[in-house]
């Protein structure tokens, strides 16, 4: 059953250096909150996964926890690109950066068959693009029954997901609801699952369109208001449209990014 910790005590119990670490969240529920604390206790050697790693990713990178990145799409969205990240693949800084890159599709898909506990999942997709020679996790296979080639992708099972929701009850069931994407396979799929919320509450109401993660799929809860800023939670934030805009003067510069770092999140605990 879940345990009801501290942020701190959450982050050092479950996130290990050399973890394989999925921090989703689509466009709201990004656990920011989690990736500064992950950041502060000096977690390194990470495989980092994400459907869409955009400003949260880019601050772990250009910090050196990541060692991998496995990704479908990246970048700082409505802005741009994210430099933390251009710079760890293009010149090596502050470490170089193995990527894994996949489709959406694909990694939705990787995420389902990691919940299901499958070795690999099947779609049609990639045709057309060379990302099947670069990645030994996309292969294809041929359908028993119609004889059709499709392509397969490996499972991912993350040692460690962590999520941000808007809720949970104090027997650690976490509910959220909004824009879900792939957060619940995400949770079923990893070893370990951290989630940080809103608020802790003795019951929670039924919400159209809700997704409950039961208390025996979560290992750690953490209450951490405003915890997916300058993304937002649906019903609690709103999302911090210029801060997006701000971050690209931010990460252009190396040493420009590692004072707000260190001023916004190495001091801020």
């Amino acid at each position: 059953m879940a345990e009801i910790l501290s942020l701190r005590e959450a982050v050092a119990s479950l996130v290990r250096p050399g973890d394989t670490v999925a921090m989703e969240g689509f466009t709201h529920l990004i656990p920011f909150a989690a990736a500064h604390e992950v950041i502060r206790q000096g977690v390194t050697d990470l495989t980092l996964v994400r459907m869409t790693p955009d400003v949260i990713y880019d601050q772990l990178i250009g910090m050196g926890a990541a060692r991998k990145l496995v990704f479908s799409w990246g970048g700082n969205p409505g802005v741009g690109s994210l430099h933390r990240f251009r710079d760890a693949v293009e010149n090596g800084w502050p470490r170089p950066l193995e990527l894994d890159e996949h489709s959406h599709a694909g990694m939705a898909n990787r995420y389902v068959a990691g919940a299901s506990r499958l070795p690999f999942a099947v779609l049609r997709g990639y045709r057309g693009s060379d990302l099947a020679t670069r990645s030994p996790t996309i292969s294809t296979v041929r359908c028993p029954f119609t004889g059709e080639e499709l392509a397969a992708v490996a499972a991912v099972n993350p040692d460690v997901t962590v999520i941000h929701a808007q809720r949970a009850d104090r027997d650690g069931n976490v509910q959220l609801w909004g824009l879900v994407g792939i957060q619940k396979e995400a949770a079923l799929a990893a070893e370990r699952v951290l989630v940080t919320v809103e608020e802790i509450v003795d019951a929670l109401d039924p919400r159209p369109g809700a997704v409950v993660l039961p208390s025996w799929s979560v290992h750690a809860v953490a209450v951490a208001p405003n915890g997916a800023h300058p993304s937002y939670t649906a019903g609690y934030t709103v999302r911090d449209n210029d801060f997006y805009q701000a971050w690209d003067p931010i990460s252009r510069d190396r040493d420009t990014f590692l004072a707000w770092m260190r001023a916004h999140v190495l001091e801020a605990a």
